[in-house]
C-alpha cells in the first residue's frame, strides 16, 4: 500500500490512514503558525492507496498546484499545497520505496535571497520566489536542532509580524505565547538567541502590551534583556518609551534592575549600545529628579 508524507517549513509528517487536520490549531496534526490560516483550515483523508484534499470552510481557502481547491481533489506525488503563506509539498511512496524513505525529515536548502528554507525539489522559494538556491547549506535529517529552533523561531516572528499588521491582536498574542516558549527553552539550554529574531519577539511583546493595556508582555521583554545581558535595540526603546509612559509604576523596578544589570557588565559598548544606554538611564531618571547611574560599561575603543 502507497504511503503518503507532506513536507513543509522544516518536518517532513507522516499521513496514516485516515484524517488529517491541517490549521492553526494545536488540536490539528499539522499545526500551522500563521494568522492567514484558519483554526482548522483543510484535512487530508487517507483511504487505501488514495489521498484526497478537502477545503474545511476556510476563510483563506486552499490551492492545489495553483489552483483554488472548491470540492475534494484526488492527491499524487509532488503536488504543492498553498495555505495561508506555506507550501506544503505532497510525497507519495509506493512499497516498494518506501524503506528508503524512512527518515523523520525531508531534505530542504536554504533561498540564497531570504535565507528561508524550502522543499528541495521546488523550482523557486515559496517565501520570496526567487530561484537561485544555496546548494552549500542543504538541510536535511541531520540538521542541527539549535539551528532547527532559529528557523523555528524566525517562522514564529514572520507569521507574529503579519498578525500585528492586521491587527489580529489574539492571533498576535497566541504566536508570542510560542515564540517567547521557544526562546526561554533556548535560554535554558544555554543556546544562542539571534538577536534580531529576539527583538522581533520583544517589539511583539511590547505592542502586545500597549494594545491589551497589560504590562505582562513588556516585563517578560525586559525580565529577557536583563538575564541575557541584552542592550535594547532602538525599536525595541521606541516602544518601551511609550509603555513607560502609560505604566511608569508598573515596571519601574523591572526597569531598575534591567539598568542597573547592564551596568555592572564589565565590557565594550557600540556606539548604538551606547546612545541606547544613555535612552534606558533618562527613561529610569524619575521626571524632575535625579540623575542617570552612569556605571562600568563604556564606549569601545
Amino acid at each position: 500500500m502507497a504511503r503518503y508524507r507532506l513536507r513543509f517549513q522544516l518536518q517532513e509528517v507522516d499521513l496514516p490512514p485516515g484524517e488529517t487536520l491541517i490549521g492553526r490549531s494545536l488540536d490539528c496534526q499539522v499545526t500551522i503558525e500563521d494568522p492567514l490560516v484558519s483554526r482548522q483550515h483543510a484535512r487530508i483523508l487517507v483511504q487505501g492507496d488514495d489521498a484526497t484534499l478537502e477545503d474545511l470552510g476556510s476563510r483563506n481557502g486552499v490551492k492545489l498546484n495553483g489552483l483554488t481547491v472548491r470540492t475534494p481533489a484526488l492527491l499524487k506525488d509532488g503536488d504543492r499545497l498553498r495555505i495561508g503563506t506555506q507550501e506544503l509539498v505532497v510525497s507519495r511512496i509506493e512499497p516498494a520505496a518506501a524503506a528508503k524513505h524512512a527518515r523523520a525529515t525531508g531534505v530542504l536548502r536554504l533561498c540564497a535571497n531570504c535565507k528561508l528554507p524550502y522543499p528541495r525539489e521546488l523550482v523557486a522559494c515559496p517565501n520570496c520566489e526567487a530561484t537561485e538556491q544555496t546548494d552549500e547549506e542543504t538541510l536535511s535529517g541531520s540538521f542541527n536542532a539549535g539551528r532547527q529552533q532559529s528557523w523555528s523561531i524566525q517562522l514564529l516572528v514572520e507569521a507574529l509580524d503579519r498578525a500585528l499588521s492586521l491587527s489580529r491582536w489574539p492571533d498576535a498574542e497566541r504566536i508570542l505565547q510560542r515564540a517567547s516558549a521557544q526562546i526561554e527553552e533556548m535560554l535554558a539550554a544555554g543556546a544562542n538567541v539571534d538577536p534580531k529574531q529576539f527583538t522581533g519577539v520583544a517589539i511583539g511583546a511590547l505592542r502586545v502590551s500597549l494594545e491589551n493595556e497589560d504590562v505582562t508582555w513588556g516585563r517578560w521583554a525586559i525580565r529577557v534583556h536583563r538575564i541575557r545581558h541584552i542592550v535594547p535595540a532602538a525599536p525595541v526603546l521606541e516602544r518601551l518609551a511609550i509603555l513607560l509612559h502609560k505604566n511608569g509604576e508598573a515596571l519601574a523596578q523591572d526597569l531598575t534592575e534591567l539598568v542597573e544589570e547592564l551596568h555592572r557588565q564589565d565590557r565594550s559598548l557600540s556606539p548604538e549600545e551606547v546612545t541606547a544606554m544613555a535612552r534606558l538611564d533618562e527613561l529610569r531618571t524619575p521626571p524632575g529628579g535625579g540623575s542617570p547611574t552612569i556605571g562600568r560599561l563604556g564606549a569601545s575603543n
